[in-house]
């Protein structure tokens, strides 16, 4: 089951496509972040959905959002990946313990061996504002992005 608006976001630390560890701490007191958990690398709807992201990420930064990408790809994959697709932003490996984060967010597949779809919008205190999935095989809508980081605005 994965984690329920205004939580705290569990707290870690993985590489990005770089070889570069990103802990979400890091950001906290500074920025918001908008965790995008994908099934795999080059695969169809995950590279459709981040090149969106990619050519929107403007409503992002506009907003003071990080985009922070995570997939149990190893880090070596989405640096190819990130490459070809000329992707901005981290792509972070979520590979060993296989899917670590993924589980303690709730949005591993067992039987698959990867996440789901799944987004969390985290507020610069660490905590999970907002949240969607999408059932496996569908793409997630820009538009659930900004009604996501509407979210996060004062009220």
């Amino acid at each position: 089951m994965a984690l329920e608006n205004d939580t705290q976001a569990p707290d870690f630390e993985l590489v990005n496509q770089f070889g570069v560890r990103v802990q979400l701490s890091r950001f906290r007191g500074k920025k918001s972040v908008a965790l995008v958990f994908f099934p795999l690398a080059f695969s169809g709807i995950c590279s459709g959905e981040l090149c969106e992201l990619r050519d929107n990420l403007s409503l992002f930064e506009s907003s003071g959002v990080e985009v922070v990408g995570i997939s149990v790809d190893s880090r070596h994959t989405l640096r190819a990946w990130g490459e070809q697709e000329e992707y901005t932003f981290d792509l972070l490996a979520d590979f060993w313990p296989h899917g670590a984060v993924a589980k303690e967010y709730g949005v591993f597949l067992e039987d698959k061996g990867f996440a789901n779809r799944a987004t969390f919008l985290i507020d610069p205190d660490g905590i999970i504002r907002a949240s969607f999935i999408t059932a496996p095989g569908e793409a997630r809508s820009l538009e659930a992005y900004r009604a996501a980081i509407e979210e996060l605005q004062p009220a």
